[in-house]
């Protein structure tokens, strides 16, 4: 059955959603990509906008599709709907968005934040912001929907157990305060799991979970082990959080330090990529190393190492070093690691912001940032105005397969010129892509979907320009002195406080792009 599975996914075409926003508006929209030959390489993409307003189902005929929002996340549940969602900035709330028909439309869901009835109200929360499905259907026969966002003063979750018609707020997904940039995965029919940096407790990685679908979350483990507590003391950087469901360990990503001794290195990078593993539900993890480049200059903490795992349970991380995106894999639960393996081509020169999504066993689905320009020693923030971005879509069927090919596509057109800044409010340059994106797949059709940014100017009918986007906003740098509450000030504040000194700047312009699609049958 498995193996009949697998083929019929082999042998089906593929489509892929775009998603676009301006300013602080998201505006999302569809892609396809068509496999016509039944084989990896071949895929040709179509893209739509999203819109902001609750009820609003894009793509249409009516301009109305366009929104404001940054750092978008997708997932798939078990029944092939998907769910996205993205953040107005801190007190700007979250917005989300849902597709029933294999990613042809999405239509715009209340805010998650139960404090603000649309996504131009007033929410505490508005921040960083993650989204998980159950594996598991609920008593109303759906499979829960849950979205974190960083709040002034924790972490939001909020859960829908009525496929995201309306949502119940826990304003305390974080149990340790001082914390940052949250990651949420589930598994069964209620549990779900939150981590995130401390910044009080010396960023030490901390997983908050709950078995009661985000009602309470009364269970925190250390993401260090006591034999690697030295990569706290602010000598790492967060990745996402996943969870097996058939095993049910949970993963945490990151890069850090690769010895005690780099303590006191005043010249060591974060060269070392890591793995902390849960056998036990999230009380205690154990670290392990999946790769440590000897060059300690190399720094992997480019948002963001990135875990997933197949549905044999062999897991995946990809991480970039700022210029090249590297994969290595795991089919003993991350004990060992396979070497790794570089996954961009040319045109792809450059590759930054990466997002993985596996399927079947060894199928394996990535997504980037990337340009043609390259430049040894030259960070993306210093790149010439020349530089020309794209999303960037790759697949390996075989990924646990050492040697395997990727095939690649440039999945969207130009996104973004110029540098792009991954220092987050240290950034003095450009920000309109922001921190991250996102790529999820159907298990039940095989569909990929790509949520991104974009900062280039249009006015296509399903791509309209917003209210107060001009064509001399694209590729505008991020507003150099917005205001913030957050704990690393990375968010900006978002409307109604920020939104007009945003439009009367004219500095802060940022599309973003959902790109949804088949791409030749990840799972």
């Amino acid at each position: 059955m498995h193996n009949k599975f697998l083929q019929k996914n082999l042998n089906s075409s593929v489509r892929l959603l775009r998603l676009s926003a301006v300013l602080l508006i998201i505006a999302a929209s569809t892609l396809y990509s068509i496999n016509v030959r039944g084989a990896t390489g071949s895929f040709a993409f179509t893209n739509y906008e999203l819109g902001t307003t609750p009820g609003t189902t894009c793509h249409n005929a009516l301009a109305n599709c366009y929104n404001f929002a940054a750092e978008p996340a997708i997932r798939a549940d078990n029944s092939g709907n998907f769910y996205a969602s993205s953040e107005n900035g801190l007190t700007g709330g979250t917005v989300a968005w849902k597709s029933t028909d294999a990613g042809l439309h999405y239509i715009t869901l209340q805010s998650p934040n139960s404090a603000s009835a649309g996504s131009m109200q007033f929410s505490p929360a508005g921040g960083d912001t993650d989204l998980a499905v159950a594996s598991l259907l609920n008593g109303n026969g759906l499979y829960n929907v849950y979205v974190a966002s960083l709040a002034l003063t924790n972490v939001y979750v909020s859960t829908s157990t009525d496929g995201g018609s309306t949502w119940l707020l826990n304003p305390t997904g974080a149990s340790v305060p001082g914390d940052d940039r949250p990651w949420i995965a589930a598994e069964g029919t209620g549990k779900v799991c939150v981590s995130y940096h401390s910044i009080t407790a010396t960023n030490d990685i901390f997983v908050t979970c709950s078995t009661d679908a985000g009602t309470t979350f009364a269970q925190t483990g250390n993401a260090f082990d006591p034999n690697h507590l030295w990569l706290a003391s602010f000598q790492n950087e967060i990745g996402n959080l996943a969870i097996d469901p058939n095993s049910h360990n949970i993963y945490q990503s990151l890069s850090g330090i690769a010895s005690a001794s780099e303590t006191t290195c005043l010249n060591c990078s974060l060269h070392a990529v890591w793995l902390a593993v849960s056998t036990d539900g999230g009380l205690t993890f154990t670290d392990h190393a999946v790769y440590v480049n000897p060059d300690t200059s190399v720094f992997y903490g480019h948002q963001f190492v990135n875990v997933s795992v197949d549905q044999a349970g062999n897991i995946y991380v990809v991480f970039s070093d700022d210029h090249n995106l590297y994969y290595s894999f795991s089919t003993d639960h991350g004990t060992t690691w396979s070497a790794p393996s570089q996954i961009n081509q040319t045109p792809s020169s450059t590759a930054i912001m990466p997002w993985s999504v596996a399927g079947g066993a060894g199928k394996l689905d990535v997504v980037w940032y990337g340009t043609s320009y390259y430049h040894a020693g030259t960070s993306p923030d210093n790149y010439p105005s020349s530089a020309a971005w794209y999303v960037f879509f790759a697949q390996n069927l075989q990924a646990t397969t050492p040697g395997s090919q990727f095939s690649q596509t440039t999945a969207t057109p130009i996104v973004h010129y110029g540098g792009v800044c991954e220092s987050g409010v240290t950034c003095s340059g450009n920000r309109d892509l922001y921190d991250d994106f996102g790529v999820a797949a159907s298990p039940t059709t095989g569909l990929a979907s790509i949520i991104y940014s974009d900062d280039q100017y249009s006015t296509t009918p399903t791509q309209p320009a917003g209210p107060g986007c001009t064509s001399s906003r694209s590729n505008t740098s991020s507003y150099p002195n917005r205001p913030t509450n957050s704990p690393r000030g990375r968010e900006p504040l978002g409307p109604p406080f920020s939104w007009k000194r945003i439009r009367e700047s004219g500095s802060l312009h940022r599309n973003q792009t959902i790109i949804h699609g088949l791409a030749s049958r990840c799972c």
